[in-house]
């Protein structure tokens, strides 16, 4: 055991209570305003080498849109967040994102399965994950998701990580990984229709994107009837042409109710299934006006302001099942990485993305 394990004298806790440094013993580290990220470990913690961190396509989106662009200034923000909070999670849209390493240290309690040397993902979000950057980001012009880093993490005695796999190129499976709980979650759900001997309507809002994407291509293998993407702009539609993600793709603007709603029964909708991928606010409500009574809407953003959603379907008597995605489901991880092995159209979506 290092000196460094014998060193903490206080108890851990599996969901990182003890790393809460304000408000102190008041909530979880999701929630926490700022973490303890020393790298000493408790007994049951792993500690992580940074390599690339992957922020959360809101967040980049918000601070992109703040700075007007300037990737310094994205970059300088992205320093006083750690630096400041402990962990990367952007204090307007409260998200953050994941990352990829090597494990360089694991407590004699953790229960993860890794060990030193592993290359990993982590499968939780850096919301909430101890975090310390030694380099000042000096890798990364503030214009991209992707952010060569070094510094570490802490993982808890229940988080998530997955080993990266050999056969895929490590910025394109954390990629995947990143939104893995999207094309979990759409397949669940499709499935359950599909048990009932139907094949559902499903209607992707952000189709275009990686977790649009996964999940267009989930609904295909969960048995799913009529898919329709929806994109802003026709130069996703033109990503997705020829690709046979779905039936239709049509271009409406997400966040406007009837236009939405108008081009999503125009090409085959209403729909079964509504699955929200977009990053910007304000799709709530023309998600429930675009599904059927009876249906369900996959909130999977980050922007989505779930109290919207929930008075938006009561205010215009919406019988619709609603779901938060998570960003956890079960074998999460191996399914979508097993879509991007089988599903080439997607993988030629998300490789194409690496090139940008």
């Amino acid at each position: 055991m290092s000196a460094s394990i014998e060193s903490r004298s206080t108890p851990s806790s599996p969901v990182g209570l003890h790393r809460v440094v304000e408000p102190a013993g008041a909530c979880l580290p999701q929630a926490a305003t700022r973490l303890d990220a020393s790298p000493e470990l408790w007994p049951d913690e792993v500690r992580i080498a940074i390599e690339t961190l992957n922020l959360d396509a809101a967040s980049f989106r918000q601070l992109t849109e703040k700075h007007g662009g300037d990737g310094a200034a994205v970059r300088a923000e992205v320093l006083d967040i750690v630096a400041t909070r402990g962990k990367m999670q952007n204090p307007v849209t409260g998200s953050g994102g994941m990352l990829i390493g090597t494990v360089e240290e694991v407590g004699p309690k953790s229960t993860l399965g890794l060990s030193v040397g592993d290359r990993v993902a982590t499968l939780v979000s850096l919301s909430l994950t101890p975090l310390v950057i030694t380099d000042e980001l000096a890798g990364w012009d503030g214009r991209s998701e992707r952010v060569p880093a070094q510094g570490h993490a802490i993982l808890f005695g229940r988080s998530i990580a997955a080993q990266l796999p050999e056969d895929l190129d490590p910025d394109l499976a954390l990629m995947v990984m990143d939104v893995c709980g999207a094309p979990a979650l759409v397949a669940r759900v499709v499935r359950e229709y599909a048990e009932r001997g139907l094949a559902p309507t499903v209607a992707v809002l952000g189709g275009a994107g990686k977790s649009g994407s996964l999940s267009l291509a989930a609904a295909a293998d969960a048995g799913a009837g009529r898919r329709i993407a929806v994109v802003p702009f026709q130069r996703e539609a033109d990503l997705l042409a020829g690709t046979g993600l779905a039936d239709e793709v049509v271009i409406a603007d997400a966040r406007s109710p009837l236009g939405l709603s108008e081009a999503v029964t125009a090409a085959g909708g209403p729909a079964d299934v509504t699955v929200v991928c977009v990053d910007v606010p304000g799709c709530e409500q023309p998600a429930i006006l675009s599904t059927a009574q009876g249906g369900t809407i996959i909130y999977f953003s980050m922007a989505t302001h779930f109290a919207a959603a929930a008075l938006g379907a009561e205010g215009v008597a919406a019988d619709v099942r609603m779901l938060v995605g998570n960003g956890y489901v079960p074998g999460h991880a191996a399914y979508a990485l097993e879509l991007i092995r089988r599903n080439a159209a997607v993988r030629g979506l998300f490789e194409g993305r690496l090139q940008e």
